[in-house]
């Protein structure tokens, strides 16, 4: 069941148009969402938020050729290149969620199961590519 708590793990491309989202609870760390997004797709580049700086991530993008662009944790011991140029694209990702609250529906959680709570979500994603 959806309910307030759901979050959306979404991957957007160069344009900030929807590629593939997933669901999960709210009480899960956003990295639960994060295997079915890397499953093999072409992408060279992935941005995301500090909070998916973990090793399992980076390695799988590392096996797959993509170059990681996640700001590293303070406490993270091995250090690696970071690409703060590239990084500012992120806000594409951030207007994507923005352009998708302002469907009610969609900001509100109302559907009741998370079937159609994803098709409202694909829905949505087809107005906002149509704009």
């Amino acid at each position: 069941m959806t309910g307030w708590s759901t979050k959306i793990i979404a991957m957007t491309d160069a344009l900030g148009n929807l590629v593939r989202f997933t669901l999960i609870p709210g009480q899960h760390y956003d990295t639960v969402g994060v295997a079915p997004l890397l499953e093999p797709a072409d992408f060279k580049a992935l941005l995301a938020d500090r909070a998916f700086d973990v090793h399992w991530i980076v390695d799988a993008l590392h096996a797959q050729g993509a170059c990681v662009v996640i700001p590293q944790r303070k406490n993270r011991l091995d250090r690696r290149p970071f690409d703060a140029a590239l990084f500012k694209a992120r806000h594409l990702i951030e207007n994507f969620f923005c352009k998708l609250k302002e469907f009610k529906r969609i900001a509100m959680r109302r559907e009741k199961t998370d079937r159609s709570f994803a098709a409202m979500i694909y829905l949505t994603a087809a107005i906002i590519n149509s704009r």
